[in-house]
């Protein structure tokens, strides 16, 4: 008999300090921009010099069927400030994209991280739909890792 793996769909895992807390099925925002400063050279009429400057990178947002209190209490931590030292908890992130034989193809880590706006899909008792909640994070940088 085959089993029935309810995370079939989902072709990657987010970990949190190196600790997975369930699966999620959209992330968005994993973006990086590098800003560049035009410059021109006196007597040189047929380009201008472009200078990177400060590389950006875009908020996080995670989206996933309600699973457990995880990152509802780490984003009341932030609210509180109950951290160490009064201040707000950064942690660590790693997502992990998989293939179809759900071997890891790309691994990414986001340093630096806690979680700004939170949010839970509608109740609405007339739909059957999944409980959803979704966590915006802003972060320090984005390297990939393999």
């Amino acid at each position: 008999m085959a089993r029935s793996d309810p995370f079939r769909i989902f072709r990657f895992r987010v970990e949190f300090n190196q600790v997975a807390h369930g699966a999620f099925t959209r992330d968005k925002g994993m973006m990086r921009e590098t800003k560049v400063e035009s410059y021109r050279e006196g007597g040189v009429n047929d380009y201008e010099h472009k200078l990177a400057t400060l590389t950006s990178y875009g908020n996080i947002v995670l989206e996933r069927g309600m699973l457990d209190s995880y990152l509802w209490d780490w984003h009341q931590q932030v609210i509180d400030r109950t951290g160490p030292g009064g201040g707000i908890e950064r942690r660590s992130l790693t997502l992990v994209l998989n293939d179809e034989a759900d071997q890891e193809r790309w691994r990414w880590m986001v340093e630096g991280a806690y979680p700004i706006k939170s949010s839970v899909t509608d109740f609405d008792a007339a739909n059957s739909q999944v409980l959803f909640e979704s966590i915006e994070l802003v972060h320090h940088g984005l390297r990939r890792l393999r």
